[in-house]
Parts: structure tokens; C-alpha cells; sequence
């Protein structure tokens, strides 16, 4: 099917038309979104400046999770944040595409990447003696490519079949971002076979890999019964971390595509948590009983002073 469309840009609605509104919504964004920025990239620089972290292949798959949720929402809050600056939203047609292709490939590839933790963590829990062998550099290499194939694939699919659909009446997005459901509305086609594929390809997927993911870790958490009360805590404490960054990024997710192609008013508020808040909460849980990281975040800093009190002297 040849494209049709002559719609050049899109506008958003946005999260509100008040004035007063939109100046508290971009000062509570933008603090958000900085202290997510600052946040998943300390915990990147991190990892990759500490050589015992850096060692343990469950932390170079946290580096990646935290590199990924800085840019998944450097994909959409950057523009949210200008375009409550302003009174008229506008996105072109290919800053839109763009946008979209960004979302679906930061957000398929961070879905493989939850699974890899979960694998590596089921690896280190229930078969630690060959924890080495198994989870070695070489297979986390492959893990993180596949991770990364699967997200552009994911992507790429959905931005194939929606340049087939022609735009060529009304451009008024009801939200602040492109997405896929929005824009199947302004289709000027029947979009009844696109719907069901964006429920197969996202939904059906997404509702699959959270099953998977929860049965594992019951498995996983079933199977700390004949460890030692000190595995036990350490064990549940890393578990619990990843079972709740797991549950916030997938039910936001199932709720907005395993469900008819129709778009809803409140769709926008789901949609700021797992693109802004998600991402926030994400380093926070990662660190906030995590020992070893807060460990290494200090000597970072204590390297930094020293570093900046050689220079100055």
C-alpha cells in the first residue's frame, strides 16, 4: 500500500491547557528528569569506574538497565518539558516517527535486558557452582547483542506498517508524544489489522515475557529454602530490587497495549510513569539497600575529591 499522507506535522494536546498548570508540570518534570539523568548515569559511571562491580556480570547488565532508562526517557521528556513552554505543541511528521521509533527500541530492548537479570540471577541462585561457567563474558556479550537486535527489531516493525498508513486529515494528537494508539486514530484507513498486530507485537509480548519473569522468580525465591539465613537475606534483597523494577515497567505496559486499538483520557497519565517516573524510582531501588553500590558510589566520590584537591592545589 502506497502512502498517502499530507499531514506534515502533529499536534499535541499535551497534559493540560491551563497556564498555571503547565508552570508546575514543567517545574516538577524537569527536576524529575534530572535527578533520572543524574541518577542512572552515577549508577553507570559507577559500575564502569569500579573494576569489582564491573566483574560481576549482574551489575554489567544494571549498567546497561540504567544507560537504558536514561535514554528510553531522553526520548520523549526532553520535548514534553519545551512544549509546556509553550501554546502551540507541534512535532513534525518525522520527529514524530522518530520519537515513536525511540520509544519502542529503548523500551523492547530494556524488556530483553529484564529477562537477562533474571536468567543471571536464577543462574547465581539455583546453580551457583557453575555460575562462572555459564554466565561468563562471552555469553553476556551475546546476552546484550541479542538485547539490542531484539529492540531494533521490535522498533522497526512497528514504524514499517505505520508509514503504510496514510495521514491526510486531522494532525491533533490527544497526548504528549507519539504513539502508536494516537496516531491509528488519525489514520485515514481502516486501522482494525494494524490494532491487532500493535497487540501482538507490544501487548501480547509484554503479558508473555511478565509472565515468564514472575513464574522465574517464584522459582528462584521457592528455591532459597535451602540456603542459609545470610543468602537468604542477600538473595531476597537483589530479587525483591528486580521484581519491582520488573512490575513497574511491564504493568504500565500491558495496560496500554494488551487491550483494543482505543485510546483513553487517562492514558497520559499512565504513560508519564512509565516514561518519567519508571526511570526515576529505577536507580533508587537499585541502591537503596544495595550495599556494594553505595560502597563504590563513596569511594567514587572520595576519588573525585582527591582528583579535584590535587588539581586546585
Amino acid at each position: 500500500m502506497q502512502n498517502q499522507s499530507c499531514v506534515t506535522e502533529f499536534i499535541f494536546l499535551s497534559l493540560s491547557q491551563n497556564p498555571n498548570v503547565q508552570k508546575l508540570l514543567f517545574i516538577s518534570s524537569l527536576f524529575v528528569y534530572i535527578a533520572t539523568i543524574s541518577g542512572n548515569m552515577l549508577i553507570s559511571v559507577t559500575i564502569l569506574c569500579s573494576p569489582v562491580l564491573l566483574g560481576s556480570p549482574m551489575y554489567f547488565f544494571l549498567a546497561f538497565l540504567s544507560l537504558l532508562d536514561a535514554c528510553f526517557s531522553s526520548a520523549i521528556t526532553p520535548k514534553m518539558i519545551m512544549d509546556l513552554l509553550h501554546d502551540r505543541k507541534t512535532i513534525s511528521f518525522e520527529g514524530c516517527m522518530m520519537q515513536l521509533f525511540a520509544e519502542h527500541f529503548f523500551g523492547g530492548t530494556e524488556m530483553i535486558v529484564l529477562t537477562v537479570m533474571a536468567y543471571d540471577r536464577y543462574v547465581a541462585i539455583c546453580q551457583p557452582l557453575h555460575y562462572s561457567s555459564i554466565m561468563n563474558w562471552g555469553l553476556c556479550g551475546s546476552l546484550m547483542g541479542v538485547a539490542w537486535t531484539g529492540g531494533f527489531l521490535h522498533s522497526i516493525i512497528q514504524i514499517i506498517f505505520t508509514l503504510q498508513l496514510p495521514f491526510c486529515g486531522p494532525n491533533v494528537i490527544d497526548h504528549f508524544m507519539c504513539d502508536l494508539f494516537p496516531l491509528l486514530e488519525l489514520a485515514c484507513t481502516d486501522t482494525h489489522i494494524f490494532g491487532l498486530l500493535v497487540v501482538a507485537n507490544s501487548g501480547l509480548i509484554s503479558i508473555i515475557v511478565f509472565f515468564l519473569l514472575l513464574v522465574s522468580y517464584c522459582y528462584i525465591l521457592f528455591s532459597l529454602r535451602t540456603h542459609s539465613s545470610e543468602g537468604r537475606r542477600k538473595a531476597l534483597s537483589t530479587c525483591g530490587s528486580h521484581i519491582a523494577v520488573v512490575v513497574l515497567f511491564f504493568v504500565p505496559c500491558i495496560f496500554i497495549y494488551a487491550r483494543p486499538p482505543i485510546s483513553f483520557s487517562f492514558d497520559k497519565m499512565v504513560a508519564i510513569f512509565y516514561t518519567l517516573i519508571t526511570p526515576f524510582l529505577n536507580p533508587i531501588i537499585y541502591t537503596f539497600r544495595n550495599k556494594e553500590v553505595k560502597n563504590a558510589m563513596k569511594k567514587l566520590w572520595k576519588r573525585l575529591v582527591v582528583v579535584s584537591d590535587e588539581n586546585y592545589e
